[in-house]
């Protein structure tokens, strides 16, 4: 399809671009003009070389802009750069310097996912917006203060020398897309796939970059099975593990075991390894949970979050009972703020005997979620304890 062509170009264009004139405003503005161009001529005659099209196309929509602007003189020159280029070889791929771009620390996270869609996954402003639920206008402007906060830092546009930012940006853009945090449905498959299409853009002999993507598609594997032909949602141990793709799981896992060997053991690569268990367990009752309390226990070293702190009760709930589980997350809501807490509390209250209040905290859950799925489960939870 020619969106899926523009999606995989956009990235490399504006890389090449903003690494020529060094202002990632304006190539990615130039970008944008350029990938309407292309939607507007392509469905009659694909070019036979579309990324020089683009880049040429793009090229051309900056060297405009330039010439329209004051300081000539000095602008002319840039203008004159361009064209040399853009007469030259082959442009470098430069698709990991606009990840790094977009995930610049400066910015909030939602604006860094924002600008990693806009300018990294080629999607449109419009279509970021019905992602996330919010108006266009609003959408908009986060991309463009976005755009603005990174000109202003004045960091030069380069092939990245650390990709942690890149990675947390994709792992909560993946986040995202398997649990929608708003909405209607629980999943938004154009945000999972988007991830883990950018995720393999990433150095895979980099053993965490290897970690991210394996376990990107060790959970991505569940989806067919992670809600009912009604759209609701199933729990884990409920899910019919047929359904889970296979193909996935065996890429995921061989993407992991090939990181394993390379050196240190980092965070992506431990929840990875947690995610293979899973995918190894022929049935729920099969399911290793010694080892993943071990795995949880040393992702909790490396990490200090409380929510792995909050996975690892569920599972030690599995192997010690629900009241250890539940004197581990006392403590948990000082630091945590999430509906979670209470719907992992009323699991584990569940477990124990304690209907009553177990009912009352799903309850609790489901009016603080608002992702409409999680909130029928809830709520369905509450009624059949009652």
């Amino acid at each position: 399809m020619i969106e899926d062509l523009l999606r995989s170009l956009a990235p490399q264009v504006l890389g090449v671009l903003a690494r020529r004139c060094g202002d990632f405003d304006a190539a990615e503005d130039a970008v944008q003009e350029a990938l309407l161009s292309a939607y507007l001529h392509w469905p009659s005659e694909l070019p036979g070389n579309p990324r020089g099209w683009l880049l040429q196309t793009a090229t051309r929509k900056l060297i405009d802009q330039i010439r329209g602007e004051q300081a000539r003189r000095r602008r002319e020159e840039l203008a004159a750069r361009l064209q040399t280029a853009e007469n030259g070889g082959p442009a470098a791929d430069d698709s990991l310097a606009v990840l790094a771009m977009c995930c610049h620390p400066s910015l909030t996270p939602a604006s860094q996912i924002a600008l990693t869609l806009r300018a990294a996954a080629g999607l449109t402003t419009a279509e970021i917006a019905a992602a996330f639920l919010v108006p266009e206008p609003t959408m908009a402007q986060r991309i463009s203060r976005a755009k603005q906060r990174i000109k202003a830092s004045g960091v030069p546009f380069r092939q990245p020398d650390d990709l942690r930012s890149v990675r947390h940006v994709l792992y909560l853009l993946f986040n995202e897309g398997y649990a929608a945090s708003a909405g209607p449905v629980l999943h938004r498959v154009d945000l999972t796939a988007e991830a883990i299409r950018l995720a393999r853009m990433l150095d895979p002999a980099e053993p965490e970059s290897a970690g991210l993507l394996a376990l990107m598609l060790l959970i991505d594997a569940r989806r067919p099975a992670r809600v009912s032909a009604e759209g609701d949602l199933v729990p884990m141990e409920e899910q019919d593990r047929s359904a889970w793709d296979r193909r996935l799981i065996a890429e995921g896992t061989a993407v992991l075991d090939a990181a394993f060997v390379r050196g240190a053991v980092g965070e992506y690569q431990l929840q990875a390894a947690i995610a293979a268990l899973h995918a190894r367990a022929a049935t729920a009752s099969e399911t290793d949970w010694p080892q993943i309390v071990a795995l949880y226990g040393l992702l909790e070293r490396i990490t200090g979050s409380p929510v792995v702190t909050l996975n690892k009760a569920v599972a030690v709930a599995m192997t010690d009972g629900p009241r250890a589980a539940l004197e581990m997350i006392d403590g948990l809501g000082d630091r945590l703020s999430t509906h979670r807490l209470d719907a992992v509390r009323a699991h584990l209250l569940e477990r124990a005997g304690e209907t009553a209040e177990a009912a009352r905290l799903y309850a609790a859950a489901a009016a603080r979620t608002t992702s409409l799925p999680e909130q029928r489960y809830l709520t369905t939870r509450a009624a059949r304890l009652r």
